[in-house]
């Protein structure tokens, strides 16, 4: 009977062993060619959130991803690379597996085409196959009874899991400043970095941070994947990769706290098997860990990073002529001539580069001739954003007409900037200019074509006898002395004087710049917003919301002679209650920055959201300018 038992024991084995070795043949057969596969829901809910992955088996170059055309784009790619080895019978071989994963969502019914993905392996090109998803307005409650129905049917035919738990010391995101105090205006570099020690499959950040008492500039480099690096953190060896960076610029003082990040992590996770002990020996056999006891598996978990505090210090005396400006800065200038005539125009350039908050610089203190007509500057932009943190050049062309003839200069441009690193204001100045200008066209005189037209009567030695009735006037009769003679005399003396009280008025208006920005400031926001009307058009994001904000603080800057340094959430409120701005105003017009503050870094807003930001903007301006009145 023992023998008996043995043999059956001995088959049992056999077959086992067999049916493994068939196995290794098949995926080592597969192995070699290569394929693309995709893996999306069939079915989702309208809003709900789901993921298409591509997934090639061998290592990949030139990865084209589909177009997900009437579908919003969350994120991705989130890319994944796994790689095991076997030896058997002492023949290694080994396996390749490469993921993009891609996070989408539907805002209406209807059914999705995902067309086909492409890559090349080895020199050849292979495509996955096309995928059709139904979007169903309810599609939410029915999957999840199609999940639960499929769960039970699971847990009946297949072996327990334990349940997978990811330990908050082996996955979380840290908030990490380049300092922790630093001077108004100074720029400060925040990156958030994810630790794991479980192979990640994607992330998505769920909740940004509100950045509340700073400006932001996002130094993300969205054209590329994270890079994965290595770092010992608490005795503990991570992989680590920057998820997001940021620039901070603070516009108040005091302690100010950043909130945390929210982000949701798909990770690996090893889970044991709990298979009843039966006494079969094929479960015997299969629950040793070498030969699949324990599986895979991937789990969602959200995690917060912590809060950062930065201790905001004032800067020292402001002197004359600061506007905000805080970093390290150069400033020259030019002019396209200098000798013209009168009523002709010449451009005056000015250009602004460093690194720091050079996006903000809006006003340079320079004072031009008072006999010159000065025109708006057009003003050019080239901010850069890297990992390093802003940097770029800021470019004002003035057209400058001279009215009158004469020899006139244009003083030296002064650009007043707090350096941090200094702890000193730094006053950079550019050269002056000399214009000659010369007397205008159009005053010469016409004497010669007068003489030409003298009439000269030649070998005649009687007049030409005139038919007609005689001009008589009364002898004694004369114009001078007229009232129309007084008018036309004193005419051009009123003129003159008007036009000399006019001058000194627009002159002492132009020198207040308060009163300037005042008049002008509506007149600017529009300006903006037509703006970013055209890169709304054009589909640039990243304009688009920098011309709505810009439009909106500007406007509230020189509405209400706000330095742009002192700009906050709280200062505006503080001075619209102040000048009794209806409550339900203000409460819109706050709720208006708050919703554009957020979707500069939402990625992936719709046309329809942006078009909304939009409409939001213009409308916060035109009740505000209403309230006014």
């Amino acid at each position: 009977m023992n023998i008996l038992k043995t043999k059956k024991y001995q088959n049992i084995t056999s077959r086992a062993l067999c049916w493994v070795l068939m196995l290794v043949i098949s995926v080592a057969a597969l192995a070699q060619n290569p394929r693309l596969s995709v893996t999306a829901p069939r079915t989702v809910g309208v809003g709900q959130r789901f993921s298409v992955q591509f997934k090639v088996n061998a290592e990949p170059s030139n990865f084209k991803a589909p177009s997900f055309k009437g579908l919003n784009y969350l994120g991705g790619p989130f890319q994944s690379h796994s790689s095991s080895m076997r030896n058997i019978n002492g023949q290694t071989t080994m396996s390749v597996d490469v993921s993009y994963t891609y996070n989408l969502s539907a805002t209406s019914e209807g059914q999705y085409t995902i067309g086909s993905a492409s890559c090349v392996v080895d020199g050849k090109t292979i495509s996955s196959d096309p995928v059709t998803i139904t979007v169903e307005k309810s599609a939410g409650n029915q999957q999840q009874a199609r999940q639960q129905q499929n769960a039970g049917q699971q847990q009946q035919q297949q072996p327990q899991q334990q349940n997978a738990n990811i330990s908050d010391k082996s996955l979380f995101v840290r908030a990490i400043a380049n300092k922790s105090s630093a001077y108004q205006g100074e720029e400060v570099i925040v990156t958030y970095r994810l630790y794991t020690q479980l192979q990640v499959r994607q992330f998505q950040i769920d909740k940004l941070p509100s950045n509340k008492g700073f400006w932001s500039e996002d130094l993300t480099d969205e054209s590329s994947n994270p890079q994965q690096r290595q770092e010992t953190f608490n005795g503990q060896n991570y992989a680590c990769y920057d998820i997001r960076k940021i620039a901070l610029f603070p516009q108040e003082t005091g302690t100010l706290t950043l909130s945390p990040i929210t982000t949701e992590v798909s990770a690996i996770v090893q889970v044991q098997n709990n298979r009843r002990q039966s006494g079969n020996i094929f479960d015997i056999f299969f629950d040793d860990p070498f030969f699949g006891g324990s599986s895979y598996q991937a789990v969602n978990k959200k995690i917060k990073s912590n809060s950062l505090t930065i201790n905001v210090k004032p800067l020292p005396s402001e002197p004359e002529g600061y506007y905000g400006a805080c970093g390290d800065f150069s400033v020259k200038s030019s002019v396209d001539t200098k000798q013209l005539k009168a009523n002709e125009a010449l451009t005056y350039t000015l250009t602004i580069s460093g690194k720091g908050n050079i996006m903000l610089i809006d006003n340079v203190d320079i004072q031009f001739p008072p006999s010159f007509e000065v025109y708006e500057p057009k003003v050019n932009s080239n901010v850069k954003r890297t990992s390093a943190g802003v940097s770029g050049s800021k470019t004002f062309e003035w057209i400058l007409i001279p009215r009158s003839e004469g020899k006139y200069t244009i003083p030296a441009a002064k650009l007043v900037y707090f350096n941090p690193q200094s702890k000193t204001f730094v006053t950079k100045t550019t050269g002056s200019f000399d214009i000659d200008v010369a007397k205008g066209d159009g005053t010469s005189s016409n004497g010669g074509a007068t003489a030409k037209n003298n009439v000269k009567l030649l070998n005649n030695d009687i007049e030409y006898i005139k038919t007609s009735d005689p001009s008589l006037q009364k002898t004694g009769h004369s114009f001078f002395g007229t009232p129309l003679f007084w008018i036309l005399l004193l005419l051009p003396i009123l003129l003159a004087v008007a036009a000399v009280l006019v001058f000194r008025k627009v002159r002492k208006d132009n020198a207040d710049l308060g009163a300037v920005r005042l008049r002008k400031a509506t007149k600017q926001a529009k300006k903006r917003l037509r703006k970013a009307e055209k890169f709304l058009t054009d589909n640039d994001d990243e304009r688009f919301y920098v011309e709505i904000y810009q439009a909106i603080w500007g406007y509230v800057s020189d509405k209400f002679t706000i330095p742009t340094s002192q700009l906050s959430s709280e200062t505006i409120q503080e001075t619209l209650e102040s000048r009794n701005v209806a409550p339900q105003v203000v409460q819109t017009i706050m709720q208006t920055i708050n919703d554009v503050d957020f979707a500069r870094f939402a990625p992936g807003d719709s046309a329809s959201k942006k078009q909304a930001i939009y409409n939001q903007a213009l409308q916060m301006i035109l009740d505000l300018e209403n309230q006014l009145k």
